[in-house]
């Protein structure tokens, strides 16, 4: 324009006419400083727009980069895998898939603690008595003991008393009759003996075995009353568990093999669970001073994973003859367990 008024005065000199053009251009930036045009991304085949109003959809606002996604309405959708797997509140509290219910002092700990290395198992890590001490807190306050879990992962509690305990199986087909059943057993007599001895290294003024096991041991007369006899009679606890649940959803882990093959235990357990065979023999070694396996040390450890110090104490010595007196009572009980689970535990 300034050029077109000096030719209009005849002012026709080149200089004055390119000094024009340079402080219109000086000008024209200094307006629109404050005001930075946004210009489309590199190789964007959008229309680049200045003040002028822009025909309808034709500056339309470009959609978001990757990065401005991820810092915005990338919010809106679910996060990324990764992100997941390291938020520790992700997921949901569920009741449980399966229970390992019995029993005490068979080897319950170690077979949540094997199976817990798998992948797809989530367990809660302390017993809950929920359906034998707490069941009048209710069901969702049982839910909320339970660990948050992703889906199509199982969802496990362990409380070795509920086998015993008679309102258990009732309470727990009242929560899910589709609730799969684990029962880790072991010779009766070794367990009531392990059993002793545990209580007597809490109580170390409790009468002798002897005294406990026995209503009269001249004559063999055991007493039935003790809860570590009771605990034993193994087909007597579950015929009151096939009241409410059908034989295939009970799973039992022998727990003298547990000890000499846990690999092989722990393969029929994830096959029972309807899980993929993960946890193997490479996951375990025997440790000869407890006398059980224990887990290999994982990557991120610095060292190997053994049950507590008060799994594999040494068991008091019983005598001879009050051991074989225990085995003849055991004995008829032990062979209509064997026959009703179809599997010879050969507790002799």
């Amino acid at each position: 324009m300034a050029c077109a008024l000096l030719l209009h005065r005849r002012l026709t000199k080149t200089s004055v006419c390119l000094l024009s053009l340079f402080l219109s251009y000086v000008g024209y930036c200094t307006l629109f400083h404050a005001e930075p045009l946004v210009l489309p991304p590199s190789g964007d085949p959008a229309p680049s727009c200045g003040r002028r109003p822009p025909a309808a959809g034709a500056c339309a606002s470009p959609p978001p980069s990757a990065v401005e996604a991820s810092r915005g309405k990338a919010a809106e959708g679910p996060p990324p895998a990764a992100l997941l797997a390291s938020t520790p509140k992700f997921g949901n509290k569920k009741l449980p898939n399966a229970i390992i219910v019995g029993v005490k002092k068979g080897g319950t700990r170690a077979v949540l603690e094997f199976i817990r290395i798998h992948p797809d198992v989530r367990a809660a890590g302390t017993e809950t008595h929920f359906f034998d001490r707490h069941y009048d807190r209710g069901l969702e306050w049982y839910r909320g003991l339970m660990p948050r879990t992703l889906e199509g992962q199982i969802t496990m509690e362990k409380t070795p008393s509920y086998f015993v305990t008679r309102e258990t199986p009732h309470r727990i087909a009242a929560m899910s009759r589709d609730t799969k059943l684990i029962v880790v057993v072991r010779d009766p007599v070794t367990r009531a003996i392990s059993d002793y001895t545990q209580t007597l290294s809490k109580s170390p003024d409790l009468p002798s075995f002897q005294e406990l096991a026995f209503q009269n041991q001249s004559s063999g007369l055991v007493d039935t009353s003790w809860n570590a006899i009771r605990i034993g009679l193994y087909v007597v606890h579950l015929e009151n568990w096939l009241r409410y649940f059908p034989l295939a959803q009970i799973h039992f882990v022998s727990g003298e093999r547990l000890i000499t093959d846990p690999a092989g235990e722990l393969a029929r357990v994830q096959d029972f669970l309807g899980l993929k065979r993960i946890v193997t023999d490479k996951h375990f070694y025997f440790n000869r001073t407890k006398g059980f396996p224990c887990l290999k040390k994982p990557e991120s450890s610095g060292s190997p994973r053994c049950l507590g110090k008060s799994k594999g104490r040494t068991h008091v010595q019983i005598d001879r003859d009050a051991i074989e007196q225990l085995r003849d009572f055991y004995r008829p009980f032990n062979v209509k367990f064997y026959e009703t689970v179809g599997h010879d535990f050969k507790w002799e």
